[in-house]
């Protein structure tokens, strides 16, 4: 639907034979268009299809391709495209490139830089930060395990990403794929980087939005001796829309790739800071009897700082998808994160972490009719992770946690693909994952403990291709999460270093069963509509007991559908909506005391409208969008089991685009006109805390490519 600024409009909507290449450290994790290809990629694979300059569900006919490109699963998936990125109003959160995904709500936490929350299907409420779904950047994983500078177990930080530098993004619903491990439950996400080279022009750019935001980005895109090379720095400064939150952020990328030998090579640095400010939440009674939604919660800001220093290399095979593939990273972390507590005090968590990991697989192709990818992966996590009681700033003696910890986590995993006949591809993909855990308990040494476990997660689907214009697919298939290191060494109440006591708990991996079945089709020339209704079943759920350890308490159900559809009037005009539907999440054993629904959203509905067209010398291009979710249900009370239902949250984005010879221009705007309505909410006993958002906004951007 979304066509790159400087790219000239199609002529009419002829069928073209569109490319589709795919990533090899998540080995099939992202599918590229053929008028962007992305660096380290497996080579093309060529198939019908019908002419589109943007992501949304795969064609009719993709699913049957022999590929291991998410394009290819029997599964709801959904691609975004770096035009897709360039016409949406990303503004001050990355998690923004993921709005017109059907179903998918994700956000900033609006806390300063504490991770994304991106939640689908009923899983990873608004207190996860992106658990419970596996995210991969160039293959290399991103939820953070056991951190205590975000929330909980597998937050995913984002914010090192700047819109300049995703070629890519696929987004997988359920955990079909064997090709991700830990926290591929609600299903996964893959986002490949740009190369340089043609496919990236050079550029430099400057945005300023309202609440002060102030962004400056430069892009050099090379291409020398057969290597291309691509570097990007990125500048963020933000004010913030509440009083006292801010934001300071620096991003520096570099990427060299290569092809040499029958491979294509990639090597990836990336280096990350920042400093934050957040204002925290405020009570919905207070915001309703006057209060300024500007304030301070406690008048005492919380606060935080980052580091993220990576280096990933890739390699896979350059002609083909047949052949190795290897990957191998090393990362160092830091993150810390003050939340504030009351008027004097503050939780202050710290994660110091050394991450190194890497993956080698063999991919056999047997013609049209087969193929089967084999591998291993690894991952080493080893640090420090604290949360500390703070007051008047300074640190006391009081921690709530404060464990040294040795992750290692190994699994192998299997892949198989056989078109029986032409119109029928079954799947059928295995994985074993390990854990051994060394974990040191500084709060409570009792509570040290080496930890082993593993779990098993099978994978089965089917596609039919009913009609031409209609395909049919299907799948049952287990995920999984890794145990926490909270879960395993319990820590108690908060206190000193070195104390009494201490339980340790030998909690398995979490497991769920999902099932789908779904639809694509093109009713027309140009109309494409797709859909999928889904039951998730989390087998066995881990919480806390009053003695606090830890166990699993039994399940807890997800049901919903959703569904899209896109149409193509024209080469220049092009509209889609979608609408998903949670008809039930809840805990089928709930805690005492504790209510049985989930706080996901019931309902979302998503449209958006493109137009380009020739205006003067230039081109112009107008975006608009509009996103509604509602019927969150959350508690409140002593006990606390009062069910209320959160306010209707509705968003309205415009963006208008002008490009002329080398340079571009952009205006656009976001409204959020329900009065308290916000993403950033949670329950308490005493009512709905929430995080307000500014009425409107509005900010300009301009680029200059050479």
């Amino acid at each position: 639907m979304f066509r790159k600024p400087h790219q000239p409009i199609a002529q009419g909507s002829s069928r073209i034979l569109a490319k589709i290449t795919l990533l090899p450290l998540a080995l099939g994790a992202t599918v590229a268009q053929a008028a962007e290809p992305e660096e380290a990629t497996l080579p093309t694979v060529t198939i019908k299809a019908e002419s589109r300059e943007s992501g949304g569900a795969p064609e009719v006919g993709a699913r049957h391709r022999i590929s291991n490109a998410p394009a290819a699963l029997p599964s709801a998936v959904t691609a975004i495209t770096s035009d897709d990125v360039d016409s949406t109003n990303v503004g001050r959160d990355i998690s923004n490139v993921f709005r017109r995904v059907p179903g998918v709500l994700a956000n900033n936490i609006d806390q300063g830089e504490t991770g994304n929350g991106f939640r689908m299907r009923g899983f990873a409420t608004q207190g996860t930060h992106g658990a419970d779904t596996a995210v991969y950047v160039d293959g290399v994983p991103q939820n953070i395990p056991s951190s205590q500078s975000g929330a909980g177990h597998g937050p995913v930080f984002l914010e090192w990403l700047a819109p300049d530098m995703i070629g890519h993004i696929d987004v997988i619903k359920g955990p079909i794929s064997a090709l991700y491990g830990d926290q591929n439950r609600a299903g996964a996400v893959g986002i490949t980087t740009k190369r340089g080279g043609a496919s990236t022009p050079s550029s430099v750019g400057f945005s300023v939005e309202r609440y002060g935001l102030r962004r400056a980005s430069l892009v050099l895109s090379n291409q020398f001796e057969g290597f291309e090379s691509l570097l990007i720095g990125d500048v963020f400064r933000n004010d913030g829309y509440r009083y006292a939150s801010s934001t300071e952020r620096n991003n520096l990328f570099w990427k060299l790739s290569a092809e040499r030998g029958g491979g294509l090579y990639s090597l990836r640095l990336s280096h990350y800071e920042a400093d934050f400010a957040a204002a925290g939440y405020l009570a919905l009674a207070d915001l309703e009897r006057g209060l300024d939604p500007r304030s301070t919660q406690f008048n005492n800001p919380g606060f935080g700082s980052g580091k993220r220093n990576t280096l990933v290399f890739n390699r896979a095979p350059a002609n083909g998808e047949e052949g190795w593939y290897l990957t191998a990273y090393a990362e160092q972390l830091e993150r810390t994160r003050g939340i504030n507590a009351s008027a004097t005090q503050h939780t202050v968590g710290y994660d110091d972490r050394k991450i190194f990991g890497g993956r080698l697989a063999q991919n056999f192709v047997f013609g049209e009719q087969a193929s089967l990818i084999v591998g291993a992966e690894l991952r080493r996590d080893k640090g420090d992770a604290l949360r500390q009681i703070y007051l008047n700033r300074e640190p006391t003696d009081n921690y709530v946690n404060n464990q040294e910890l040795d992750l290692l986590a190994y699994g192998l995993f299997a892949q198989a693909q056989y078109r029986p006949v032409s119109s029928l591809k079954l799947l059928g993909g295995l994985r074993y994952d390990r854990f051994d855990y060394d974990i040191g308990n500084r709060k409570l040494p009792a509570a040290s403990t080496r930890y082993e476990g593993g779990v098993f997660t099978p994978k089965i689907g089917a596609v039919w291709s009913v009609a031409p214009k209609l395909d049919l697919f299907a799948n049952v298939a287990q995920g999984f999460r890794s145990p926490a290191a909270e879960q395993i060494s319990g820590s108690g109440s908060t206190g000193p270093l070195g104390a009494v006591g201490g339980l340790i708990s030998r909690v398995s991996p979490t497991k769920v069963r999902s099932y789908d079945l779904g639809f694509t089709a093109v009713p027309v020339e140009g109309w494409t509509t797709s859909g999928a209704v889904y039951y998730t079943l989390n087998e066995d759920e881990i919480v806390v007991q009053p003695d606090g350890s830890y166990k699993s308490v039994g399940e807890t159900t997800r049901k919903g559908f959703e569904l899209e559809t896109r149409y193509q009037f024209s080469a220049a005009l092009s509209v889609y909506a979608s609408y998903g539907r949670i008809m039930e999440a809840k805990a089928n054993n709930p805690a005492p005391n504790a209510g049985a629904k989930l706080s996901v959203p019931k309902n979302q509905f998503k449209a958006g409208v493109q137009y380009r067209a020739r205006l003067g010398q230039g081109q112009l291009t107008l975006n608009a969008d509009a996103y509604l979710i509602n019927g969150i249900p959350y508690y409140v009370g002593t006990p606390q089991t009062q069910e209320r239902t959160m306010l209707v949250y509705t968003r309205y984005d415009v963006r208008a685009t002008y490009d002329w010879k080398r340079m571009q221009f952009s205006l656009y705007a976001t409204l959020q006109p329900h009065r308290f309505g916000t993403e950033i909410a949670y329950g308490s006993s005493s009512g709905l805390l929430l995080s307000p958002v500014p009425r409107y906004a509005f900010g300009a951007t301009v680029r200059y490519f050479f």
